[in-house]
């Protein structure tokens, strides 16, 4: 597949890049079409940086600390996307609110760990998720990639997998067994984008 057939993404992290790992394990195993540009992290701290740069990724580290506003944070973090020709950003554990410009919109990929409307929403991320479910009661749950706006978990939904819920789930063996879901939603979500070029 030539470079001009890969779709051209910047991921956005926070924390250990579990998901951005997942997908380049899709892109070099199973042939996912993308060309991950950019990596963006909120810290420098933390191994999502590490696996960008071992694989060889332009990484920066945009600090919303170091910026007056939201506005300002925002404008930072998506300044770098047109030189560099991204056509759409994935959120891969990326913790930070930022507002999504009129150019991106329906550009930017979000992975929450529930059926999304279910359990989303400001507070509702990680280990909050799964004992909000554990506690609802509920029977099934799973992940939704959804597109960003400017409201927490509230965008276009692109794609859903679910699982059971067992009797004996913690939140810790509840949210591993949704993250093997996200570990296939993410990338068939990406598969299903249209080009923007």
């Amino acid at each position: 597949m030539s470079s001009s057939e890969l779709l051209p993404i910047a991921v956005f992290l926070s924390g250990s890049g579990r998901t951005l790992a997942n997908l380049l394990r899709h892109r070099d195993e199973h042939g996912l079409p993308i060309d991950i540009r950019l990596v963006i992290s909120s810290r420098s701290d933390v191994r999502g940086v590490q696996i960008a740069k071992e694989a060889g990724i332009e990484t920066m580290v945009i600090r919303e600390r170091d910026y007056p506003d939201a506005n300002g944070y925002s404008a930072a973090m998506f300044a770098p996307m047109a030189e560099r020709g991204i056509e759409y950003v994935v959120m891969a554990g990326f913790l930070k609110h930022v507002l999504i410009p009129d150019a991106f919109e329906n550009r930017v990929l979000n992975i929450h760990p529930s059926l999304l409307p279910a359990f989303g929403g400001q507070g509702m991320y990680g280990h909050h998720v799964h004992e909000a479910v554990l506690a609802r009661g509920v029977r099934i749950t799973g992940c939704t990639v959804h597109f960003v706006d400017n409201q927490y978990d509230n965008g276009p939904i692109l794609h859903q997998r679910s699982c059971p819920v067992l009797p004996d789930d913690t939140p810790d063996t509840l949210a591993a067994r949704v993250f093997e879901q996200e570990c296939l939603a993410l990338p068939e979500a990406i598969a299903m984008l249209p080009r923007k070029a």
